[in-house]
């Protein structure tokens, strides 16, 4: 029997038997983007009508050399961090797994130490190292000195900066890397050990490469998140995208037009550190299912042409499956 307000000529099957489908009926997605699309019209509205965006100003000083010298400081203290922090990161989390206890237990401290103190607190201890340690020598221990420096003329601003931001790195990295170790299932290395192999060519040429899947995603987000808290060295002076902005609005008391400028910069960095991540993930993830996840360019020419089976737009953009088929 039909429900009750239902007419049933319009749910009824025809009658040569076949079957009528009726599509569902989703009003809430439509008031959703609805409202969504109010939101974003709005939004809009006021980043244009607003005058105090002084939207003239803040493309002036986009390409102006004072911020692109900055944004190329920004971008040497991300990627040079970010190596000292994967480099220390990987040992450490070799280290940690060490049956040795003292090696273990030193991994530990390092890591304890650098994660329970802010990195801003870090960046500040490097800048006033030399209150410490007036000079730096190399020599014997405990005894004569070959070679002796000032704190302040090796451990400048930029060197400081480095320092603070690749250490702490190096902490966060090595649990990120310990965990991928522990993901891969301890049979491959059982059996890497019953071919001959030693511990560290086990975990060279076996572990790591197969952690690497477990291990990308997380050192992704590290890498944004660096590239963000190289903001922080401008508390040693170093000329960095921020802190180039903060000098320029210092002189000319245009505050908002350099933040949305300094930030438009953040936004496209980021935004191309992303692309790479998911490209760089969909390499490593190639054993884990059975169809890699489609590109962003391969569900547009899907979308454009819906007649077109995956497989053939796999082949037009230029991809190949394992083997060398494509």
């Amino acid at each position: 029997m039909p429900a009750s307000g239902v007419n049933a000529s319009a749910v009824a099957d025809p009658p040569d038997g076949t079957i009528r489908a009726v599509p569902v009926r989703h009003p809430g997605r439509w008031v959703a983007v609805a409202v969504l699309l109010l939101l974003v019209a709005m939004l809009v509205h006021s980043l244009l009508a607003n005058p105090r965006f002084e939207w003239p100003v803040v493309f002036h000083w986009f390409t102006s050399d004072r911020l692109l010298a900055g944004l190329v400081r920004t971008l040497e203290l991300t990627v040079i961090a970010m190596a000292i922090g994967i480099v220390i990161g990987v040992v450490l989390a070799i280290m940690r797994l060490s049956p040795n206890s003292l090696v273990s237990g030193a991994a530990w401290f390092y890591i304890w130490l650098f994660r329970g103190t802010p990195v801003y607190v870090q960046l500040l201890f490097w800048g006033y190292i030399s209150a410490l340690y007036p000079k730096l020598a190399l020599g014997v221990p405990f005894g004569p000195h070959l070679l002796s420096f000032s704190a302040n003329s090796v451990i400048t601003p930029f060197v400081a900066a480095i320092l603070g931001l690749g250490l702490n790195e190096g902490a966060y990295m090595a649990e990120i890397v310990r965990a991928g170790i522990l993901a891969v299932n301890e049979g491959q290395t059982e059996a890497a050990a019953a071919l001959g192999m030693r511990r560290l060519m086990i975990m060279r040429v076996v572990v790591l490469p197969q952690a690497m899947r477990v291990v990308i995603p997380p050192t992704g987000n590290e890498t944004i998140s660096m590239l963000k808290l190289t903001s922080l060295v401008s508390i040693l002076a170093v000329p960095e995208l921020l802190y180039a902005a903060q000098l320029v609005y210092s002189v000319n008391y245009k505050t908002i037009p350099l933040l949305i400028s300094a930030s438009i910069w953040y936004l496209i960095v980021t935004t191309v550190l992303s692309i790479g991540q998911y490209y760089i993930e969909r390499r490593f993830g190639r054993g884990s299912r059975r169809a890699l996840p489609e590109t962003p360019l391969q569900r547009l020419l899907r979308y454009l042409r819906p007649h077109v089976r995956p497989a053939d737009v796999t082949a037009q953009a230029g991809y190949r499956l394992p083997g060398g088929r494509q």
